[in-house]
């Protein structure tokens, strides 16, 4: 399996596991949003609490250039951590939530 398809796969997994393990209860629920085409991957919450309506985008990433961007991370657990167990390179993971100038103190890809 190349590379690209294999982080597809990890990405695609790990958000699925997230989605799996996050009961809300009640009128919200977890969904993943899972575009190959502009390898971009959601977690999303959305339903209601009551009259409020909830739509949170918990995890995003991308995939660009052969690296895996964490765009956002709104969850307790460290995606990097995540990612690197499951045989993601170090450099091949960018902080895309860090400014740009920071990045190259993460000790991971930085672009």
């Amino acid at each position: 399996m190349d590379k690209l398809a294999q982080y597809r796969q990890i990405i695609q997994e790990l958000l699925s596991e997230y989605a799996a393990g996050n009961p809300l209860g009640g009128e919200i629920e977890s969904q993943t949003v899972f575009d190959q085409q502009t390898d971009r991957y959601l977690l999303v919450d959305l339903g209601w609490n009551g009259q409020r309506r909830i739509y949170t985008c918990l995890i995003h990433l991308e995939i660009r250039g052969g690296k895996i961007w964490i765009q956002r991370n709104q969850t307790d657990c460290s995606l990097t951590d995540e990612l690197l167990v499951r045989g993601v390179l170090k450099e091949d993971i960018v902080l895309g939530l860090q400014p740009p100038e920071l990045r190259k103190y993460t000790g991971l890809g930085v672009i």
